[in-house]
């Protein structure tokens, strides 16, 4: 008998959306967004990234219209968010400066995702910063947040 894994459930900040039209980015994140339309994985929006893209150029916005409803999960910072997001911040994960970054990775935890993608080298998908996210989720309860670049989650084909 095979082992048939549910669909994942992928956490996308602004730089994956506005990555389809970025030459560095635009092949695998557009190979991503093909996916959530095919529906084998599920798109994971929260009110962040959505208030962040509406000041986004009118091709980046409107990528995520072309994702069928049914393949679109919505998640909302709530209070729980904003909380881990501060723990990051005074465990020296990241600094207040990138605040939206940890409300994105704090989110993410709350809302238990399989992973979170992201182009956001500096901030985001970085190993060192990546280890300290999770010690504070280790440390506050919370499970360990897979963090990787859409190149590496997209279905091999």
């Amino acid at each position: 008998m095979k082992f048939t894994l549910p669909k994942q459930r992928i956490y996308v900040d602004t730089s994956v959306v506005g990555g389809c039209y970025d030459k560095e980015f635009e092949e695998w994140s557009n190979k991503l967004v093909d996916e959530f339309i095919e529906g084998t994985k599920i798109v994971v929006l929260s009110d962040i990234t959505l208030e962040e893209l509406e000041d986004a150029p009118e091709n980046v916005r409107n990528v995520i219209p072309r994702i069928p409803k049914e393949n679109i999960e919505s998640v909302l910072l709530d209070f729980e968010g904003q909380q881990l997001a501060e723990l990051y911040i005074r465990e020296g994960a990241i600094s207040r400066n990138y605040e939206e970054d940890a409300l994105h990775i704090a989110t993410a935890t709350i809302h238990r995702v399989n992973v979170l993608v992201s182009w956001n080298f500096h901030h985001i998908v970085n190993v060192d910063r990546i280890r300290i996210y999770n010690a504070v989720n280790l440390k506050y309860g919370y499970q360990l947040l897979d963090i990787r670049t859409p190149r590496e989650v997209l279905d091999e084909k």
